[in-house]
């Protein structure tokens, strides 16, 4: 395999609080043909760092980190690619890529907006 990908969140001391991400990953598994895993920026783990030396162990030479975030607040334009930056001086040669947060692609926008109304709708009938 030469190919994953991580789904970063940004982690919580409340172990509850991973659940729906799981249920995230589960769900997406099926639609790609792709090793995914979840990491956890801060807090949880598996760390980032771990699940990257994880993935260099299983050959995999191209990771792609797609956070799960709604924008790119503080951790996502400094301390996620500082984190990036010590992954690619860990691992020479393999290619970690950051992507753009989930919440900034149009289909999250209107799948969220949809949740919303839904849930809004049922208080107010």
């Amino acid at each position: 395999m030469s190919y994953a990908l991580i789904l970063l969140a940004h982690g919580s001391s409340d172990p509850h609080w991973r659940a729906p991400f799981e249920r995230f990953r589960e769900a997406l598994a099926p639609r790609l043909n792709t090793s995914i895993r979840l990491a956890y920026m801060e807090i949880s783990e598996p760390s980032l760092e771990s699940t990257v030396a994880e993935l260099v162990e299983a050959q995999v030479s191209r990771i792609e980190v797609l956070p799960l975030f709604f924008a790119a607040g503080r951790h996502l334009r400094h301390d996620v690619p500082a984190q990036i930056a010590a992954l690619h001086t860990a691992h020479p040669g393999v290619e970690v890529t950051l992507l753009a947060p989930v919440g900034e692609h149009p289909a999250f926008i209107e799948a969220l907006s949809c949740a919303v109304a839904d849930q809004v709708g049922e208080n107010l009938a």
